[in-house]
């Protein structure tokens, strides 16, 4: 019995902010009439307002919102790209958020992007060592060696999941600091705003709940290896 109720409590470790996440985005997704234009349509002006003609919005596949530095591109879903719904409007002045903090320099936006490259080298490395590390240890017959590629392969991933969380900072900032004022100044009413907000925290979270569910990947590798 303790050991389902710890199951049950991990499954909602990993699995709960993702789960809200989502949840929140679908459950303010339904087109609003009193939203003048779509998630793209804001996300243009925006950045036309802040002198940023330079930035591109562009659409891409569900659920991958996110603004690229290096092509300078707010990316949006499809439902957030053409519909004019709460998500779309709060999603895409996040993403906003991000341009914003890359227009200005910011160091935090910097260390995110310079980390996120690194995580994926990372699991990359991580996953690679530990498909390597059963034939390292018969071609070399030495189990250390196997042991030091399963320290590195379970430690890279791990070390993976850690960055993804510190960069949760940057997406608070592009929420909160960024997405949030603007959307005050005549882009949400009063009466959406406490819903916006659940949403832009929703969006600051992706982060975070792609990285506990990224722990589950992690514990299936040790699961394989332990067999």
């Amino acid at each position: 019995m303790p050991y389902l109720i710890l199951i049950l409590v991990l499954i909602l470790l990993v699995f709960g902010p993702q789960w809200w996440a989502h949840y929140t985005f679908r459950r303010y997704a339904k087109p609003v009439p009193r939203i003048p234009g779509s998630g793209a349509e804001l996300a243009r002006h925006l950045l036309d307002r802040l002198e940023m003609q330079s930035v591109g919005v562009e659409k891409t596949e569900a659920g991958n919102d996110h603004y690229d530095p290096q092509s300078r591109t707010v990316r949006l879903s499809p439902q957030n790209h053409d519909q004019n719904s709460l998500t779309a409007v709060a999603v895409a002045a996040h993403e906003v958020g991000h341009a914003i903090q890359h227009q200005r320099g910011e160091a935090l936006l910097n260390l995110r992007t310079r980390l996120v490259y690194f995580a994926a080298a990372a699991q990359k490395f991580g996953a690679a060592a530990l498909v390597i590390m059963p034939i390292a240890a018969v071609l070399t017959r030495a189990p250390s060696a196997g042991l030091l590629l399963l320290v590195a392969g379970v430690g890279s991933m791990f070390l993976a999941t850690l960055v993804h969380l510190v960069t949760l900072p940057v997406e608070l900032d592009a929420s909160f600091n960024k997405a949030l004022p603007i959307l005050r100044t005549g882009y949400v009413s009063a009466e959406d705003e406490p819903v916006v907000r659940k949403i832009l925290r929703a969006a600051a979270f992706t982060y975070l709940a792609g990285s506990l569910a990224s722990l589950l990947n992690l514990w299936r590798w040790i699961a394989i290896l332990r067999r």
